[in-house]
């Protein structure tokens, strides 16, 4: 087998960040889950996984139980209970990645190339549909996406929202970070480190 993606995804605000591990034990996978959940500007409440055993397990526990989040898991053989981290696999890791096996040797820089590049842009540059519910003339909710935001708009859109954030996050240091360059520099930069990485791989 190859090297595994690892997607973690708000389900507010989209805030998605994604990860590589050469393997799915406890070994390699612990780390970047703490590394990612940390990543997160805001406290994260629960963690809704899949239930495989990487993720259901007495060392996964342990760690949220630290971090003081709680974890729910989908049923089996409903992909729909994990839709939208289903949805952004194929719309951001399989599009930036590939469907090509990608030996384990090379997990470090996918993952050097995703913290440095890939989840920054996803955060602060690249917009995301948000739905809203129209309830038509039979009762029936309908789901329209009118409303286009990157998810750190849509975090500091929300509601008294600095009481989410973590210490040392402010409102300003996440403006701050998202105008350091365009989305369209932003976009292009994550092309070309990319291009780079297949060079190397």
């Amino acid at each position: 087998k190859g090297v595994y993606h690892i997607n973690l995804v708000d389900e507010v605000t989209q805030g998605e960040y994604v990860g590589c591990v050469e393997g799915i034990s406890e070994y390699f996978l612990l780390p970047l889950l703490q590394e990612l959940l940390e990543s997160f500007p805001f406290h994260v409440i629960e963690f809704h996984s899949d239930n495989g055993s990487e993720y259901i397990n007495h060392q996964v526990a342990r760690m949220l139980n630290k971090m003081r989040i709680d974890q729910t898991k989908s049923r089996s053989r409903h992909s729909e209970d994990n839709a939208l981290a289903e949805g952004k696999n194929g719309a951001i890791v399989r599009k930036y990645m590939g469907y090509t096996h990608i030996p384990k040797r090379h997990a470090g820089r996918i993952n050097c190339f995703y913290c440095q590049h890939l989840n920054p842009y996803l955060n602060h540059h690249r917009f995301c549909g948000f739905a809203t519910d129209y309830i038509d003339e039979r009762g029936k909710v309908k789901k329209k996406y009118e409303i286009y935001m990157t998810p750190m708009q849509k975090l500091l859109s929300l509601p008294e929202c600095e009481q989410y954030l973590k210490d040392g996050v402010t409102r300003e240091t996440i403006m701050m970070e998202t105008k350091r360059m365009t989305h369209f520099e932003a976009a292009r930069k994550v092309f070309v480190e990319r291009q780079k990485l297949f060079r190397e791989i």
